[in-house]
């Protein structure tokens, strides 16, 4: 007789899960207030949320910006990185990473990750360091800080400057450090999936006053400190965050403490149930980081032990009532967009004389990566803060598969 539910047996999970976003009267009333004053744009509430996201990190400067991706355009900008320069990133990540590189009229180059952290392999980041790299840009995958001691110490040898992609660590911490403080700077996303939402929005972190002034700048169309309004000194632009953002969020952050100490618990039940799973691989352990926001809970399947493919596994997850989804399917730089075998201007800087040399990423290989696209697996932030017993329910219904996965064969 079957058991599992994707051949009629009895399904495990009949949960009410949580919805995204999640809000109740201090946003109302933020937006009202907002809305009642008739000042719309860039004002108090966007300052009093930089301070406080800011100091959430530990960190000294927070300059809002219109979203995620273009806080790291102009945090690149800010350190000088362009044309003929070079960027080390990982491949496992929102193509954002790279193309904000490509946007300063910098060249992408891809090292690869971590079998057991999914961020960037600071060894594979020290092989691909040349005379042309300009900075690198570690990825805080899921929350899990990427290994910034190492990528100091590669950072001091080669001048490089760090610039932290932390659009999913919003209240990670590093030996107690906030995620974004950690680096030269760091960026930070507020779109509708994010552990902490406005739609859209982003900050950039930074301890350094001449890197928080020239990122204001670029953001703020090219203004400087004690300039005039119609004052423009660099290629700005208008990347600025609105007061209705800055509401959303400033209620958002009074949740987040709680929000991020449930998600870890949620995820530590999850690694002690399915610890003992056949075929399931956890995240490695890592002291160091003594805080994480958990943007997703991130495993690998061993699909041949299982005898299936991640395709079918997560299709009787699913049966089950399980919320367990594929990750990256794909490395970014397999990505049409990195097809750079054209010469036209499109293809600029690669293709331009800045940077002096051929690219071709069909060439390129980051074989950690590549597998990791073909079995990760990734429950979203919302699931985790469900009720204990909920979470429990949830790593028992992945174990069923486990246990009965020759029903799928």
């Amino acid at each position: 007789m079957a058991k599992l539910a994707i051949n009629s047996g009895e399904k495990a999970l009949n949960c009410a899960w949580p919805g995204w976003p999640i809000w109740g009267d201090e946003e109302r009333e933020n937006l009202n207030g907002v809305l009642e004053s008739g000042l719309w744009c860039y004002g108090e509430k966007v300052r009093e949320f930089e301070e406080k996201y800011a100091a959430f990190h530990g960190a000294a400067y927070g300059i809002t910006c219109s979203s995620g991706t273009t806080a790291l355009e102009a945090a690149l900008l800010a350190l000088g990185v362009g044309a003929g320069h070079e960027v080390i990133v990982p491949p496992y990540t929102f193509m954002a990473t790279a193309s904000a590189v490509l946007r300063v009229n910098a060249v992408p180059v891809f090292a690869d990750i971590e079998p057991d952290t999914y961020c960037i392999d600071p060894a594979d980041v020290e092989r691909k360091v040349t005379d042309r790299t300009k900075a690198v840009i570690p990825v805080h995958l899921g929350g899990y800080i990427a290994d910034m001691d190492r990528l100091w110490e590669i950072a001091r040898k080669h001048s490089l400057w760090v610039v932290e992609d932390a659009c999913h660590a919003w209240g990670s911490q590093w030996k107690g450090k906030g995620a974004g403080a950690l680096g030269h700077c760091g960026v930070f996303s507020f779109q509708a999936s994010k552990n902490i939402n406005s739609g859209e929005g982003g900050i950039i972190l930074t301890d350094h006053e001449d890197i928080a002034d020239a990122c204001r700048s670029y953001t703020n169309c090219g203004r400087v400190k004690g300039g005039a309004w119609y004052q423009h000194f660099v290629m700005g632009s208008n990347l600025r965050m609105t007061e209705f953002q800055a509401a959303l969020l400033l209620a958002q952050l009074t949740r987040l403490e709680a929000q991020t100490v449930k998600r870890q618990e949620s995820a530590r039940i999850l690694d002690d149930i399915l610890g003992g799973a056949p075929g399931i691989r956890l995240s490695r352990p890592e002291p160091r980081m003594t805080r994480r926001s958990y943007h997703m809970y991130v495993c690998r399947i061993d699909q041949e032990a299982l005898g299936v493919s991640r395709q079918r596994f997560l299709e009787a997850c699913q049966a089950e009532g399980a919320p367990i989804y594929a990750g990256y399917s794909t490395p970014l730089y397999r990505n049409p967009l990195f097809d750079m075998a054209g010469s036209g201007p499109e293809n600029c800087p690669v293709s331009c004389p800045y940077y002096g040399k051929p690219v071709d990423y069909a060439g390129v290989s980051c074989p950690v990566c590549e597998a990791v696209c073909q079995d990760s697996c990734w429950i979203p932030q919302q699931y985790l803060l469900a009720d204990e017993q909920d979470i429990r329910a949830l790593g028992r219904a992945i174990c069923k598969v486990c246990e009965n996965v020759a029903e799928l064969r």
